[in-house]
């Protein structure tokens, strides 16, 4: 019976969390009346062919894709057609009609003063965006038009009323306005390939929020901002994106209070004093991404001693300076400071075509990310470090043209490479080259030799006295004691004796 009463109040418990799930199912998901009645009149107005739209449940319909709603989930992502499906959904929360084909200017506003997400990207939006459609969006924290056809030189009117607005992208239109500066709270501001101009205004350092702020391919022109240090926040993949506008002047020390800045794109404009940036870039210790190709065109390259700091440009892994017509020589002669191991994050080093001289040093093997190593065409001497063998993900190794000597380490994946990355050194031998390996290639090998050798002459005679007083000692030790005790003689032939029986009956 026990067990019985037990069955009975599982039974009852489980129906009971069936039937709760049902109540909050049907409560959360179902779409509401209203919402179900607005896309249905929307549907009628398609010339589309029919839609199966039977079921109650509207956010489960072909085409729709549920977006969260104020009590109430409703749908989205709608098939081609007209702007109508605004209207009638004023509980809307998140609105998401991105990758849709769309092809119509904006309704004069949006239909909730509880919209928080606007997401209109990647359709075919044109004209300009309202004066009016902002103006009920008090809640907005989130608003993207980018990747359509929006045009206009009011950028997005009533945006800087809306206090809470976080994130906003509009890249990829043909937007023609003047840089935002009253969106104080913002964290992200993207609005890359338009054609915004005018100069970019000092009041961004009153966006203290920002951590994205990408303006590439626009026609901003003049310098930059004084005092951008202040936007101390800056701390995105996409920190800084200028390139190809018209800026141009100096790069200020000022830039230098952005300690967290990763990635930084002034690439294609008309800066000058390459010299000048390079000391002030190199101190920006969290910078990975330095992009500057097109820019401090027909100048010569940094000459002077303050430029060898392997402090500066700690964590940098792209650096980028094509297509500037630069002149003069990258300063890089004399030997490769052991610091250079600091570059922990490093995947390429080359610095083939110098004037390096003296040994690879082995501190190159602390760049446990280095996927190539390009040492070519250089006066670097004697051995390859043995300790190259950690260089686990090394892909391209090139040693040729030096005055290396020795063998090429054996046991690691330099073995691997070809001739070709060893050419050019007469004293280098190892098991991909024409030039064997004897006893003596390896002055290593040969000083562990020696020092073995002459271990060995001073231990000889050691070994042959230790040898012989202990089988003196062994020998006699026993035999001797068996010669002279007649007893233990008998006893130990007996002990034989006996042994052999034993083991002949376990054989047999």
């Amino acid at each position: 019976m026990l067990v019985q009463a037990y069955d009975l109040m599982a039974h009852a418990f489980l129906l009971f969390l069936l039937f709760s799930y049902i109540i909050i199912y049907i409560y959360t998901y179902s779409c509401l009346q209203t919402e179900r009645s607005s896309l249905l009149s929307f549907a009628s107005t398609l010339s589309s062919p029919p839609l199966n739209w039977t079921s109650l449940d509207c956010c489960r319909w072909k085409g729709i894709t549920l977006i969260k709603m104020v009590g109430s989930p409703v749908c989205s992502c709608l098939p081609k057609g007209s702007k109508e499906f605004f209207f009638s959904l004023n509980q809307l929360e998140i609105l998401d009609l991105s990758y849709n084909r769309l092809f119509e200017e904006l309704p004069p506003s949006l239909p909730s003063s509880n919209i928080q997400t606007v997401d209109l990207s990647s359709n075919h939006f044109f004209g300009a965006i309202p004066s009016s459609f902002l103006q009920q969006a008090s809640n907005l924290t989130s608003f993207n038009v980018s990747n359509n056809t929006f045009t206009g030189g009011n950028l997005a009117p009533g945006l800087g009323k809306c206090s809470k607005l976080q994130v906003f992208r509009a890249g990829h239109n043909n937007l023609s306005g003047l840089f935002l500066e009253d969106i104080y709270n913002a964290t992200k501001l993207e609005l890359p390939l338009n054609s915004l101009h005018g100069t970019i205004s000092h009041k961004i350092v009153n966006l203290t929020n920002l951590a994205t702020l990408d303006l590439y391919c626009n026609h901003f022109g003049g310098e930059l901002p004084l005092n951008l240090g202040k936007l101390s926040k800056l701390k995105s993949l996409k920190d800084i994106g200028l390139a190809g506008n018209h800026l141009e002047g100096q790069i200020e020390a000022e830039i230098l209070s952005l300690k967290s800045l990763s990635f930084l794109s002034l690439g294609y404009n008309q800066f000058t004093n390459l010299t000048g940036a390079m000391k002030i870039l190199m101190s920006c210790r969290s910078l990975h991404t330095l992009l500057l190709s097109g820019s401090f065109c027909g100048e010569g390259m940094p000459s002077d001693d303050d430029m060898v700091d392997f402090l500066g440009f700690q964590n940098l892994r792209f650096l980028a300076l094509v297509c500037s017509n630069l002149t003069g020589q990258i300063p890089l002669c004399g030997y490769i400071p052991p610091e250079i191991g600091q570059l922990l994050l490093l995947r390429k080093l080359a610095l083939d075509s110098n004037h390096f001289f003296d040994i690879i040093p082995n501190q190159i093997s602390n760049l446990k990310h280095l996927e190539v190593l390009d040492l070519s065409t250089n006066h670097l001497s004697g051995i390859i470090p043995s300790s190259l063998v950690s260089l686990n993900f090394l892909k391209e190794f090139n040693a040729s043209y030096n005055n290396l000597e020795g063998p090429i380490p054996t046991g690691t994946q330099l073995q691997s490479f070809n001739a070709s990355t060893f050419e050019g050194n007469l004293k280098l031998c190892g098991a991909s080259l024409l030039n064997k390996c004897g006893p003596s290639k390896s002055i290593d090998a040969d000083n562990k030799n020696n020092k073995d050798v002459d271990n060995g002459l001073h231990q000889l005679p050691w070994f042959y006295i230790f040898t012989t007083l202990g089988f003196i000692v062994g020998f006699w030790g026993i035999c001797g004691s068996l010669v002279i005790n007649k007893t233990w003689r008998y006893a130990y032939f007996r002990f034989i004796d006996n042994l052999q029986d034993r083991l002949y009956v376990m054989i047999s």
